[in-house]
């Protein structure tokens, strides 16, 4: 595998790599990484614990768990829930925390509280209610366990708790009415009949992994919306519409779990085949407003969003990047066209209305091109040439079915593409690409060098280097510092290969790298979903540190059977790592965690904080 060094050194004697990329060789330097302290903390290792594990001198309580209030009433009655689902249990849903948590941001408030936020990305009824169903009534709480919490917290000693009834809590569900900016606003697919101006929708769903803004909102991104709704495609009358619910996924066969055509027609495609073209948006939220709506940015691009991940470029315009979730998708960024203003926050809530929207091409000589989809000036839409005249007649359909455009573009197809963070200390980006069980198999496309294994059970990550490391170029290099995996393992297609090295055996397997964070270092923080796979490792997912200057790797924590890890968050005095234990018990894998002795004999997703017992920064 080659990284930034090799490829310099031969781009040194190519010189027609740099002719054909337009670059000089001046611009692609070694990243400096941070000052190279080790990473202190004891490794820990995969297991099957039924409990949540973190090393030596570090200590972690729950902060907040599925149905704790976020008013001043009681917390939702889960045992009851579990067994006789009521009308009131409903009711209390509305203001309680909500199911599954995914991603987690902390917004600073003063020197002892702050703000969380928290996406429910979906529900498990296996795991809330004993009988089969669903019901009804367990469809409406479902619906409205979904969506996003905010909660304020408050320091409590060397931790963080919690505060009901703080001004600043609020739900937002599937049912909370959420406007519709930007290009996608008003155009026909998007009108309905409760809604028959497109401009505003009720909920949002399937909220999986998210990002903030530099004006202090959330960006919380709708993943697997095509789950909820239900109906049969081929009946349809329109054939556009056919076409892109069928790219999407929609109807989903996972929609009968939910039921939530069973309590309401717009979940129904026959019934109302635009509700789904209303889903599947980055949703930008402002914690510190209770009283401003959520708004679907649909300059954004329409796909399964996995995250939204901002970056002031040098001359001040605003760059989003953003994966697409699913087996051999795209990878996307946004670039703003007006520029953020530091001074007037209020200024800068139209900044996601505007821009350009690129789709990657990666190239087998390890550099890459972003592809202009479409911009939005105004009421103006200019749409890339090449794009076939679907696209050109009506040009919203880049933003709709904007796959439909990046398949047309030639984009490089992902395996799974997920979180996507900038790293502050090397100012390069790092693209989680889970992992691809199709990949070079009969009938799917094959490996290439941006997605090397077939199949990819183990995931990998991908660093890029926008040229001049500036967010707005259109051309970039990448290499791939990690294929995932267990050095012990006897695949080799299954093998840990750092930085081009076979990892000891001293060192944790890892696999389906998920969420990122850095700390203040540049330290890379990893989250993964699928650890427990047989495929994979058998053992519960974690969170991993890779230090990119020793090239250390170790297991910060492990959670408990069945559940994932999401949201890895630090406070902004590093002395908090935050992160979500969602669906605890998933995939007949027995627990009750968290184990809180209040005799609840349901497993809760939950928010847990870790800190050190010395006090100290995390990651020294």
């Amino acid at each position: 595998m080659t990284y930034f060094s090799e490829i310099l050194r031969g781009a040194l004697n190519r010189r027609d790599l740099f002719k054909f990329v337009g670059l000089s060789a001046v611009l692609y330097v070694v990243p400096t990484y941070g000052r190279s302290k080790t990473l202190t903390y004891k490794t820990l290792y995969p297991n099957s614990e039924d409990r949540v594990m973190v090393p030596e001198g570090y200590d972690y309580s729950v902060l907040i768990k599925w149905g704790d209030p976020l008013d001043n009433g009681p917390a939702l009655n889960w045992n009851r829930v579990h067994e006789a689902l009521t009308e009131e249990d409903i009711e209390r849903q509305k203001h309680c925390f909500g199911y599954n948590c995914d991603y987690v941001g902390f917004f600073r408030l003063d020197q002892d509280r702050a703000l969380l936020v928290v996406n429910h990305e979906y529900t498990n009824p296996e795991l809330m209610f004993s009988n089969s169903g669903p019901t009804q009534e367990q469809s409406k709480l479902m619906l409205y366990a979904h969506g996003v919490s905010v909660v304020e917290i408050k320091r409590d000693g060397g931790k963080w708790v919690y505060v009901k009834g703080s001004t600043y809590n609020r739900r937002i569900t599937g049912e909370t009415i959420c406007y519709i900016s930007g290009p996608a606003a008003g155009h026909e697919l998007m009108k309905t009949s409760y809604d028959p101006t497109g401009t505003f929708v009720k909920g949002t769903l399937n909220n999986c992994a998210g990002g903030k803004t530099p004006w202090g909102t959330v960006l919380t991104c709708e993943e697997n919306f095509n789950s909820y709704f239900a109906g049969d495609r081929n009946t349809l009358p329109d054939d556009l519409i056919k076409r892109i619910h069928k790219r999407y996924g929609v109807p989903s066969s996972r929609s009968a779990a939910y039921g939530f055509h069973n309590i309401d027609n717009r979940f129904d495609i026959n019934q109302e085949p635009n509700e789904a073209f209303r889903f599947g948006w980055v949703v930008e939220i402002d914690p510190y407003d209770p009283s401003r709506p959520p708004i679907k940015r649909t300059a954004l691009g329409r796909f399964k969003h996995e995250a939204a991940t901002t970056v002031v470029a040098p001359d001040g315009r605003v760059v989003v990047y953003m994966g697409d979730d699913e087996r051999f998708e795209y990878v996307y960024k946004f670039v703003t066209k007006g520029r953020y203003n530091p001074n007037n926050r209020e200024a800068n809530f139209s900044l996601l209305d505007e821009g350009t929207l690129y789709v990657a091409k990666f190239k087998d000589d390890f550099t890459g091109e972003w592809i202009e989809i479409a911009t939005v000036d105004g009421n103006t839409i200019t749409v890339n040439p090449d794009l076939p005249d679907e696209f050109k007649n009506d040009p919203v359909l880049c933003f709709i079915n904007t796959r439909g455009a990046a398949d047309a573009l030639g984009a490089t197809k992902m395996d799974r593409p997920e979180d996507f963070e900038w790293n502050p200390i090397t100012k390069t980006l790092f693209l989680a690409l889970t992992n691809n069980d199709r990949r070079g198999t009969s009938g799917y496309p094959s490996t290439d060098r941006a997605n090397p294994r077939g199949p990819n059970y183990m995931g990998h990550i991908i660093e890029i280097m926008e040229e001049g490391r500036n967010p707005t170029a259109t051309t970039f290099m990448w290499s791939i510092p990690m294929l995932c995996g267990d050095p012990n393992a006897e695949e080799e297609n299954k093998k840990l290969i750092i930085y081009g090295q076979p990892a000891s055996s001293s060192v944790p397997a890892i696999s389906a790298p998920d969420n990122f964070t850095f700390d203040k270092e540049g330290n890379l923080w990893i989250a993964t979903d699928g650890n427990p796979s047989s495929r994979r490792l058998g053992k519960n997912d974690g969170v991993y540190t890779l230090n990119m200057q020793t090239k250390e790797f170790k297991m910060f924590l492990s959670g408990v059977p069945g559940c994932e890890i999401c949201g890895p968050e630090f406070s902004d005095d590093y002395k908090t790592f935050f992160c979500a234990i969602q669906h605890p018990g998933e995939g007949n894998k027995p627990t009750k965690w968290p184990y809180l002795g209040d005799g609840v004999i349901v497993p809760r997703p939950s928010v847990i904080q870790v800190w050190r017992t010395d006090g100290k920064e995390i990651y020294l």
